[in-house]
């Protein structure tokens, strides 16, 4: 299977495709966008199905299939969903350095598959699983346990599914940007919906495991519930190499990691440097090592005055230039497009910190929203009992509703207000998602009182329907819808153009935090709160515990983000492009001037 992948990506990249030389001597065609997507975004869904499939389910099949302990299952789940997403962060560095954007996509295709279906076989093969046990459910530690082939199995479907996400997350958002033509104005509203309907899609994806998967795994089939998820996976396969056609192929620039540590390590050596003209950003500009940027890359990153401490980095001195123009040692000359990229990451830092803490409310669904239910009336009807696990498709529900109204409806009324092409900046829009969490984990307080009380009251089952919980999820749907999609447009557009694998990956990277900041925050709540005798906010039994004042404290954390938030955008400060002047690109000599990309006339008419 990995020789039949390699040959096939081979056989694309020799191809029809628009490929991108390294020394950019073959000048980059315009890009297929719109034309591309469906291939694209079918491949991302198919591989959400996938995954998702798995992990919204974990922890059951662990327990019910494989007689594991409760608690054992849950710390393999644990450790398969904190590995899935910090796996993006390594594929962006392989994705970048090393194989390129399509190539990493079409190899975690792969991988997801294979993963897919060995577990399609752990569920399937009675040599591949251990024998069934009635009392699973409570006490699955009086069972058969696994044998080692068995675990083995197991634990390399899911190593494989991980390496194939750790792929496919960071370069498929990325790599459907690389379609559109940036030089045009109508490509670049096109690229705005693009992340409403990327994001939209995947989360239609996440409804569709987190109901009619559940269902079927829970109620009819494991192997049934596993093999459809495989099946949708090969048909990805498929559908992203239909596609090969029309796509641009950008090659790797080597590794970005590298580059930031020489920047870093180059400005700390000439520390003691005196910047020419350290009042006159311009002048400075024109003294500083600034080469030819060679590549794929259409924009140049003019120098700035923020961060002017690595300015010095760029001063030539005598024997720090070879004789054709190029640095002689990388570890003792940096260019001025090398120092800009490194003060974009560094700009985006603080904001993407605010993101992990807004996450924190939104990994709450994933953990007390269940208990919640499984003490409340699950009934849809008289006759019909939904899973608990199923309520959590309604905060999926209300974003992937909420998209296309906000992408079709509320956007270009605000265009008409505001002027930009996004309806609002992007900053903007996460600092209202942030509200609306706020908002949500409020409602969730208020809910979980009227819950507790009422199932204190009726001997530990509350007779409130559980579409009580309904309002909160809708909020922190809504709240994704800007936030979440926000982080997404913000990084693809704010990191320099060969680290968008890398911006790809900051996302999950921040799901990931927020996982491990409310484990953390829960032990140490739990601590806290239960000293002196008191009854802890967090017990064993959701019903003698006071989760409405956990939620409160969430929203509270999150109103204090929402005032870092606002101090750090307002000091933030956005990318600025000039076209590259070594490119021979004709375009119209307009200026736009909005967040998102400010185009430099100076440098159109160099």
């Amino acid at each position: 299977m990995a020789t039949a992948a390699a040959a096939a990506v081979e056989a694309v990249e020799a191809g029809d495709g628009q490929v991108l030389e390294r020394n950019g001597a073959q000048r980059r065609k315009a890009g297929q966008g719109w034309k591309c997507m469906p291939f694209i975004i079918g491949t991302v869904a198919f591989e959400s199905v996938g995954s998702i499939g798995v992990a919204a389910n974990l922890t059951v099949y662990l327990v019910k299939r494989f007689n594991m302990g409760q608690l054992t299952a849950a710390n393999i789940s644990n450790i398969f969903y904190g590995t899935f997403n910090f796996a993006p962060l390594l594929g962006a560095f392989i994705s970048d350095a090393y194989l390129g954007r399509f190539r990493t996509l079409a190899y975690g295709s792969f991988f997801t598959f294979l993963g897919m279906l060995g577990l399609t076989l752990s569920a399937s093969v009675p040599a591949l699983k251990p024998p069934g046990c009635n009392q699973t459910t409570q006490f699955g530690e009086h069972c058969n346990s696994p044998s080692r082939l068995q675990l083995s199995v197991l634990y390399l479907s899911l190593g494989f599914i991980t390496i194939g996400g750790g792929a496919i997350k960071p370069c498929s958002l990325p790599f459907g940007v690389d379609q559109f033509d940036m030089t045009d104005e109508k490509s670049r509203k096109g690229l705005s919906s693009y992340y409403n309907w990327y994001y939209g899609t995947t989360t239609a994806s996440l409804v569709f495991s987190l109901t009619i998967l559940v269902y079927i795994q829970n109620n009819i089939s494991w192997p049934i519930g596993f093999g459809i998820p495989t099946f949708f996976l090969f048909m990805g396969i498929i559908v992203l190499f239909m596609g090969t056609r029309l796509y641009v192929h950008v090659p790797p620039e080597g590794s970005i990691f590298t580059g930031i540590a020489q920047v870093l390590v180059v400005s700390f050596k000439k520390r003691k440097l005196k910047l020419p003209y350290p009042r006159d950003i311009n002048q400075q500009d024109f003294l500083l090592y600034n080469p030819p940027t060679r590549g794929n890359r259409i924009f140049r990153l003019p120098l700035t005055s923020q961060f002017r401490f690595l300015n010095k980095g760029a001063i030539v001195r005598d024997g720090d230039i070879n004789d054709d123009g190029s640095a002689r040692n990388s570890w003792e000359l940096s260019s001025i497009q090398q120092i800009e990229e490194v003060k974009c990451l560094i700009r985006i830092v603080p904001i993407w910190i605010s993101g992990i803490i807004c996450f924190i409310a939104v990994a709450q669904q994933f953990s007390y929203v269940i208990l919640q239910a499984l003490t409340m009336d699950c009934h849809f009807g008289p006759h019909f009992e939904i899973p608990p696990t199923c309520v959590l498709s309604i905060s999926f529900l209300a974003l992937t509703l909420f998209i296309p109204i906000y992408d079709r409806l509320l956007v270009p009324m605000a265009r008409r207000f505001t002027g930009v092409e996004s309806g609002i900046t992007l900053l903007q829009r996460q600092g209202v998602g942030l509200v609306f969490s706020l908002i949500s984990m409020v409602v969730a307080g208020l809910v979980e009182r009227k819950r507790r009380n009422s199932a204190l009251s009726n001997g530990g089952i509350s007779p409130m329907s559980v579409f009580w919980l309904a309002p909160q999820l809708v909020l922190m749907g809504i709240a994704e819808a800007f936030n979440a999609v926000g982080q997404i447009e913000f990084y693809n557009k704010q990191f320099p153009e060969h680290m968008l694998t890398l911006a790809g990956s900051l996302f999950f990277v921040s799901l990931a935090g927020a996982n491990y900041l409310t484990a953390a925050m829960a032990n140490i709540t739990k601590k806290v709160t239960s000293r002196h005798g008191n009854t802890s906010w967090l017990t064993e039994d959701i019903n003698l515990s006071k989760l409405d004042y956990y939620f409160y404290f969430i929203a509270f954390m999150g109103v204090l983000n929402l005032l870092y938030f606002l101090i750090c955008s307002h000091c933030y400060q956005y990318k600025t492009m000039s076209l590259h002047a070594e490119e021979s690109i004709e375009i119209q000599t307009k200026v736009e001037v909005d967040a998102d990309i400010n185009i430099d006339r100076d440098a159109l008419n160099k």
